[in-house]
């Protein structure tokens, strides 16, 4: 079956082939928990999805100012009172919600960001975390320094040829940092097409 863009809307096709397998591998965490920040909404595809499939959470969207009219469309075309209209959030700029979350949810962003964003990202993320709360980030990364696959390598070279500051990012790293910021590892789920889920909580 092919996908068909919706009129007027944006549309990731990796957004709609993935959100199937995503949600199964985050719902068991997300069972018993209220709120949920997403960083980096992108097309709103995954926020109204997730928030149809587990109407007891709050869902609340965030990205860049140029995303946000795209994530609104997609939240008033859902009817869906549970996704929350997206905040300004900039991950290495103070303006990070107030609010504190019981889950951050973020995929496909940590190698589009540079290294000092990540770095960011786990330095001001415990700020809107309760206790006990978790991350979960979807998306490639690279293990003891390797790629998992040829086409992740050939997928990194793409992504600095268009952004040097960008790339796949080493998940011994990423753990460092999460370790410096309070979070424990929680599992490291494998994905289809070399992605991974990996969790940590407060």
């Amino acid at each position: 079956m092919s996908l068909i863009q919706p009129a007027n809307k944006p549309f990731a096709p990796s957004s709609e082939e993935n959100k199937h397998v995503i949600l199964q591998a985050i719902q068991t965490y997300l069972d018993n928990r209220k709120t949920v920040l997403e960083i980096g909404s992108g097309t709103g595809q995954h926020a109204v999805y997730f928030a149809e499939q587990m109407p007891h959470l709050i869902w609340q969207t965030s990205d860049l100012l140029e995303a946000h009219s795209g994530i609104q469309q997609w939240i008033a075309d859902s009817g869906l009172e549970n996704v929350m209209p997206p905040i300004l959030l900039n991950v290495s700029e103070d303006n990070w919600p107030t609010s504190q979350y019981d889950a951050i949810f973020s995929a496909n962003s940590f190698h589009i960001m540079g290294k000092n964003n990540v770095e960011d990202f786990f330095e001001y993320v415990s700020n809107v975390l309760n206790d006990q709360s978790i991350i979960m980030i979807y998306g490639p990364f690279n293990y003891n320094g390797h790629y998992t696959s040829d086409s992740n390598a050939r997928f990194d070279q793409w992504l600095k040829q268009r952004d040097p500051n960008s790339g796949i990012k080493d998940f011994e790293w990423c753990h460092q940092l999460a370790q410096k910021a309070g979070l424990s590892l929680l599992n490291d789920i494998p994905m289809p097409q070399n992605n991974r889920i990996l969790v940590w909580q407060k």
